[in-house]
């Protein structure tokens, strides 16, 4: 089982205006992120328009990004799809560019809701790699949760190690916590929350535009020093409670931007902020500066 604790970005994807991918911007964002002290990134992720990628470039963004972390923190690839043996064929893709996990979400468009449906589709991806899963829980997205007892059958697979929890539901995340499983949180208003009440780490799209800040709160919490931690805090969560309220990539994108961790546009069929919408973002992130 890879170790993938501690802040695991989840990094978005450059693009130019008009909407192809800045793959030397890609390069040049991973060193920013290294020198900033994150322990990995996850290449591909839903904060990257995942969905509004083709399958070529997610390839070309996984093998560059692998060169040029060459070891230097953790890599997370999302896999998904809607078709189960492209998600096996993506998986073996990132395996080979040296992939410490996959992040996989389960079929999110008119697939199997019950556990034994859902068990089938993990236990036929694990049986087709060697590399640590990470399961993704975010049922306001796909309109499928992943129960608690669900999560300790998967945990029963040979490659099944982590679920990433983006719910939002603080009970559910401390019931997969007391599984003593692999829990990430991707729920960025609950992270400070989450890593007291024990998790290892995250999947955490809001760090693309504060990774020290995150780095710092991580180290934090796992000295002990939570009043600290609280005051760093109070500094991160006005951004972070407007940016998770709708138009979530857009507004990470332009937070990138004024932070100095530009990307560059979205890809349609997203759209960038408004005027208004970015002068309410900026006073957002005021007690960041």
């Amino acid at each position: 089982m890879s170790d993938i604790s501690g802040i695991n970005l989840a990094m978005q994807t450059p693009m130019h205006a008009d909407g192809s991918i800045d793959y030397a911007r890609w390069e040049a964002l991973i060193d920013l992120y290294i020198d900033a002290g994150v322990h990995g990134l996850v290449l591909g992720a839903g904060t990257g328009q995942h969905p509004y990628l083709t399958r070529q470039e997610c390839d070309r963004l996984y093998e560059l990004g692998a060169k040029r972390i060459d070891g230097r923190c953790s890599l997370i690839c999302q896999t998904s799809a809607l078709v189960q043996n492209e998600v096996i064929e993506r998986s073996r893709h990132a395996q080979g560019v040296g992939a410490d996990a996959l992040m996989i979400l389960p079929p999110y468009l008119e697939g199997p809701e019950d556990d034994d449906g859902l068990f089938a589709f993990y236990e036929a991806i694990d049986a087709a790699v060697a590399t640590d899963i990470i399961g993704y829980n975010i049922p306001q997205t796909t309109g499928i949760g992943i129960s608690v007892e669900l999560f300790r059958r998967l945990n029963q697979l040979e490659n099944f190690s982590y679920i990433k929890d983006s719910a939002g539901d603080l009970t559910t995340h401390q019931e997969y916590l007391a599984t003593g499983y692999g829990v990430l949180n991707g729920c960025d208003p609950n992270t400070v929350f989450s890593f007291i009440a024990g998790a290892p780490g995250c999947i955490w799209g809001g760090a693309n535009y504060m990774p020290r800040e995150s780095v710092q709160l991580y180290e934090l919490v796992g000295s002990g020093d939570i009043s600290a931690a609280m005051r760093l805090w109070s500094r991160m969560i006005p951004s972070l409670l407007y940016i998770w309220r709708g138009n979530y990539i857009p507004k990470v994108k332009a937070a990138s931007r004024l932070r100095g961790f530009d990307g560059g546009s979205v890809r349609v069929p997203l759209r960038d902020l408004t005027k208004e919408e970015t002068r309410t973002l900026a006073a957002s992130l005021e007690p960041l500066d």
